[in-house]
């Protein structure tokens, strides 16, 4: 599979074989199983105080020789705070109490990660990066007519960008400035770029909508933003090397 290489200008500049990752079968089911797998790792458990709700005197007194008993009393048989000479203070501990405890109160114990194994994951991920070659696919979910060859190849010279303007200038070039203006006023998701290294990951980040991301710290969720593939993607060459090596290992 042959792919173009744009120059910062959003010229073409070469043709290149693509990785064979670009042409992998596309299974939405596991882009969204990966996703989900994805962000229940970033949820922060919780669960609340062991003795929420049970921090005071009251006790039943039901009992018929207990002391200051409410048996016969025409009364509910729950737990009261104990008050002074046998008198009935108001209902504690219980759920159905002001104040009481919770039934069945989060645990911090609880398994909250949703599992996925090593190789359905391998998988999402080459074909969260399939999507990104989809003309159709990719034009639907961004809702803009995509002038450019995909999926987008940028020069290594992208990976040098110092300033935020700079990036902006490529976006432009590249007639993807649309999506930033979308990502101002609502914060929809524009384009994703991804590199090897280098100084744009600081200078765009800054860029509304637009997320940076390394290409071996790449996941599924960065590619197919609430579960759906199809995101606009900048690679640059060298993100495609690494994501190579990464996903089809050294030959």
């Amino acid at each position: 599979m042959k792919g173009s290489v744009y120059s910062l200008d959003g010229k073409v500049a070469k043709q290149i074989d693509l990785p064979k990752f670009f042409e992998v079968e596309k299974r939405p089911d596991l882009v969204k199983k990966a996703v989900l797998s994805e962000e229940s790792r970033l949820y922060q458990p919780k669960g609340n105080y062991k003795y929420a709700g049970m921090e005071t005197s009251a006790r039943y007194r039901g009992r018929k020789e207990d002391f200051g008993t409410t048996k016969n009393m025409g009364i509910a048989h729950r737990p009261r705070e104990v008050l002074p000479k046998g008198r009935y203070g108001k209902v504690k501990r219980s759920p159905s109490a002001v104040k009481g405890r919770r039934a069945h109160p989060p645990k911090p114990e609880k398994k909250i990660i949703e599992e996925i194994n090593k190789k359905e994951y391998s998988k999402a991920l080459k074909s969260a990066i399939a999507y990104t070659a989809d003309r159709k696919i990719v034009c639907e979910r961004m809702n803009l007519e995509i002038g450019a060859s995909l999926p987008l190849v940028m020069d290594d010279s992208l990976e040098g960008l110092k300033k935020t303007k700079e990036v902006l200038g490529v976006l432009k070039a590249l007639n993807l400035s649309k999506l930033v203006e979308k990502a101002k006023k609502n914060g929809a998701k524009a384009a994703l770029i991804i590199v090897s290294e280098g100084s744009v990951l600081k200078a765009a980040s800054n860029v509304p909508g637009v997320d940076v991301v390394k290409a071996d710290a790449l996941e599924v969720r960065h590619l197919a933003p609430g579960t759906h593939p199809g995101r606009i993607t900048i690679f640059t060459e060298k993100s495609l090397e690494a994501l190579k090596e990464r996903l089809e290992g050294k030959k």
